[in-house]
């Protein structure tokens, strides 16, 4: 599971292997940097290359993005968002299946607390991966939380999408003779 955080400064990239009930094992973490100093275009291109780089050597089998959320700052939410389209296209580029999360999910996933501070998010993703070392900067912890996220929420989500299509399966009409 590929988790990403979005951003066009610093993107966190994190994918970690697992189940629900199983312990999680990280496979891979970074930041794809981008220098504020360029166009957006080129930062866009920038992320595009970092995340598709990730995508081709680790071939994940799903994608949770960080869902983005209003703030003060329409150019940081503008940024954020257009990071977060860029990894939702590779996904589907792909084929993979794509979930957003917002970061109160995320939090809640990891720490049990939808309102947690970084430290926190950083502190229990360490421990849940198991890490000798905690995972810097923050972004990198916050792409992994996605991920951790998605694997614990998806895993049930696709559980109870799989039970709703069965519970909705048309049937088709018993034959009972010949009666008009």
């Amino acid at each position: 599971m590929l988790g990403v955080d979005p951003g066009l400064t610093r993107c966190g990239v994190g994918i970690v292997d697992g189940a629900p009930g199983t312990p999680l094992r990280l496979v891979h973490v970074s930041v794809v940097r981008t220098s504020p100093d360029d166009d957006i275009a080129t930062r866009l291109l920038g992320v595009e290359a970092g995340i598709e780089a990730v995508m081709e050597e680790y071939a994940p089998d799903a994608v949770a993005v960080e869902r983005v959320f209003a703030q003060h700052n329409v150019r940081t939410v503008m940024g954020t968002a257009q990071a977060g389209a860029v990894a939702i296209v590779a996904a589907a580029r792909r084929g993979l299946p794509v979930a957003l999360h917002t970061p109160s999910e995320a939090k809640a996933a990891v720490t049990g607390n939808g309102r947690a501070d970084k430290a926190q998010v950083t502190m229990m993703v360490t421990r849940l991966l198991r890490l000798d070392v905690a995972p810097r900067p923050a972004d990198a912890a916050d792409a992994l939380a996605l991920a951790i996220c998605h694997v614990w929420r998806g895993g049930a989500q696709a559980r109870l999408d799989a039970a709703a299509r069965r519970a909705v399966r048309p049937t088709t009409p018993r034959q009972t003779g010949s009666r008009p």
